[in-house]
């Protein structure tokens, strides 16, 4: 080896030992470093800064596990057959995940709504056992903070299904596991690329700020509050085909608040809720009625289910006929049916003795209450009520009652059809879906919805308490959003009326804060993105999703408000399963078992129209008000489980489990996006 080889390897040696030895961060990141990810909030964060919606995510994957039919059929949950990813000594195991994420959404139902034939339920995350209870009493709040409305709700709550809302993170592993198998189930939740800022869910911290927070949707901004903010307010009148600008603003801020007043709109009032037990044959029934000696006639009111399609029935005074119960179409809900008895059959007695006798239907006859009155001096009195049904035993043996070829027996939770003027409805729910209210952010129109559906029913004025929405249907009620609406120049708000009716009085209110943050947060190198809507209507395509939202880009789905009118008295367009493809994969991370399910509800809504804090099904109306057979409005955010997307996102819904029902459509979706 010769001299100048040697005084060269020397210190190249020395240099390769102190380079070796060097830290990484002396150089920068690795080739082989992940780069920092924003999971957005994570816990109870997610709702105690709501301000942060519009965050572009990195990291972050919404999934979930379902009951679907893998088959594509309609086997969602009937039968069992997807319910369980596997058996184990636990019982039926439901959802299980190696990683880190958050559980985000779980949601059941079977037997109409009643979950406690499911047994327990059991979430493990990061070995350690959250909840191990009866899923019933869970659903019920019966283990108390934060497991209370409306974080959890059950039948009567949600209409139908049962849910639970908390966000639950963890580190390295979550399971959920069932004691018997649910039926009908999703498991939503976010898988996190690493566990950088997570801590695993504690069912000790009540979270009791974020209850309050959620008891008070509809009524207040749930965001923290905006420094210096300011309000912008506008007076206006409206002919069809003219708009008006509610707020132009410049240099950079955010709109925290939106909310809108026309007097003139109203809308049908509800249908009164009623539990009642009942019974159905396919040979007759028979009781003993009081009426009024005097009577000038009698009327004889009954309730029946109209689930059940084309009942008919003769009607029998003292074994005489004296009307036919008339076949209806089958519906959903309460219905009362009147025959009125002349008074040849019931004049001077103090007692007749009512049968009814099956002549047919879809299935059988059913009865829950009759309703006894006797005209006197020209005036309707109510002189007896029977209550029939397996919790009405005294009633029924105090009416005489009797029963041949029962073929069922039980309690249901209807609520009636709502009630109205229909001609000063149907000039509201014009305005209300073809009036439009448009947002420019920095010169894109971003925002073009109908009024009713962007504030959460289209179909008419009716009660909306959504934690970003909200529609008051009082006199002077307004109609609010509070999605947090970022902008880098300037934002316009306009209304434009579609409809054909003049809009002769109306107010608007718009909240913002100017702040230079804006200008690079949407800028070139954007970390967060502007609010949007994609909003159409029309008739459904045989064989296709109704696509919600198919954009491409980057961005976060966060809700949908939707309204369906089918073309007959079945609702099965709601069997449809909701599936969500995010950066052009091939199959879906998102799939559903129905349409209601998806509304976190279940069996069509059996408990009537509610409206939660994160779900609301807002109407349901049945030949009337411009419906010619079945309508329906709901509503969903997606909070916690937000769908975000790097490049694409396809959202759509089926029609009917074969995808072919024929319906009319109409939808808002909302979301965050940069394109």
């Amino acid at each position: 080896m010769n001299k100048q080889r040697k005084i060269f390897t020397v210190p190249f040696l020395v240099v390769l030992v102190i380079l070796l030895a060097m830290p990484v961060a002396a150089f920068g990141k690795s080739n082989t470093e992940a780069a920092p990810t924003n999971k957005g909030t994570v816990g109870w964060d997610i709702y105690r800064q709501l301000d942060r919606l519009h965050e572009l995510k990195s990291g972050v994957e919404t999934k979930q596990f379902s009951s679907y039919d893998r088959n594509g059929g309609n086997n969602d949950g009937f039968e069992g057959t997807y319910s369980c990813l596997r058996q184990d000594e636990e019982g039926c195991v439901i959802a299980e995940s190696e990683g880190a994420g958050e559980v985000e959404s779980i949601w059941f139902t079977r037997d109409g709504g009643d979950v406690t034939r499911t047994g327990n339920i059991k979430i493990v995350l990061d070995g350690k056992t959250v909840v191990d209870a009866s899923l019933q009493a869970v659903v019920n709040g019966e283990l108390g903070a934060p497991f209370l409305f409306p974080l959890v709700a059950n039948g009567d709550q949600t209409s139908g299904g049962v849910y639970i809302k908390i966000p639950m993170p963890y580190k390295e592993s979550m399971k959920v596991v069932t004691t018997n198998n649910p039926y009908f189930y999703h498991v939503t939740y976010r898988a996190f690329s690493d566990a950088v800022g997570v801590k695993t869910f504690d069912p000790t911290d009540k979270a009791e700020d974020v209850i309050e927070l959620l008891k008070k949707s509809g009524t207040q901004d749930p965001k923290p509050e905006q420094e210096k903010a300011k309000k912008v307010a506008k007076d206006f009148q409206l002919a069809p085909g003219e708009k008006v600008t509610l707020a132009n603003l410049n240099n950079p801020g955010s709109i925290s608040e939106l909310r809108m007043q026309i007097p003139q709109i109203i809308g049908p009032t509800p249908g009164k809720r009623v539990i009642d037990d009942g019974r159905a044959f396919t040979g007759y029934s028979e009781f003993t009625a009081a009426v009024n000696p005097e009577n000038e006639a009698v009327r004889i009111t009954r309730r029946l289910d109209k689930v059940i399609g084309n009942q008919k029935a003769n009607l029998l005074v003292d074994g005489v006929n004296a009307g036919v119960w008339g076949p209806l179409p089958a519906g959903q809900g309460w219905l009362d049916q009147t025959i009125e008895i002349p008074a040849e059959l019931t004049a001077g007695k103090e007692n007749i003795t009512i049968k009814n006798k099956f002549v047919s239907s879809d299935v059988d006859f059913n009865e829950f209450s009759y309703f006894i009155e006797s005209k006197v001096n020209g005036e309707w009195v109510q002189t007896d009520v029977m209550d029939l049904g397996p919790n009405s035993l005294d009633d029924e043996a105090a009416h005489n009652y009797q029963i041949v070829d029962q073929k069922w027996q039980g309690v249901r939770d209807y609520q009636y059809p709502p009630t109205g003027d229909s001609e000063l409805i149907a000039a509201s729910d014009d305005v209300l879906q073809n009036a439009r209210l448009r947002i420019t952010f920095d010169g894109e129109l971003m925002v073009d919805s109908p009024v009713g559906e962007f504030f959460g029913s289209a179909f008419g004025e009716y009660n909306v308490k959504s934690l970003f929405f909200s529609m008051d249907t009082n006199p002077e009620g307004w109609y609010t959003s509070w999605w947090p609406m970022p902008y880098k120049k300037s934002a316009k708000v306009e209304l434009y009326n579609g409809s054909e009716q003049e809009i002769t009085a109306g107010k608007a209110e718009v909240t913002f804060a100017k702040s230079g943050q804006w200008a690079k947060a949407l800028g070139s190198n954007p970390t967060s993105a502007y609010f949007r809507t994609t909003s159409h209507k029309g008739e459904v395509t045989g064989g296709q999703d109704w696509t919600f939202l198919n954009t491409i880009g980057k961005g976060t789905i966060v809700g949908v408000s939707h309204s369906m009118e089918g073309k007959d008295f079945t609702r099965n367009y709601l069997e449809g399963d909701e599936r969500v493809y995010v950066d052009e994969a091939n199959l879906p991370q998102i799939h559903g078992t129905g349409t209601e399910d998806f509304y976190e509800s279940g069996w069509y809504f059996n408990r009537g129209t509610f409206t939660n804090p994160l779900n609301g099904n807002t109407a349901h109306e049945v030949n009337a008000f411009g419906t010619e057979f079945d309508s329906t409005g709901a509503y969903r955010l997606l909070i916690g489980d937000s769908v975000s997307f790097n490049t694409s996102a396809r959202f759509g819904i089926e029609v009917g489990w074969e995808n072919n029902v024929p319906a009319h459509y109409g939808s808002t979706t909302y979301w965050y996006g940069i394109k």
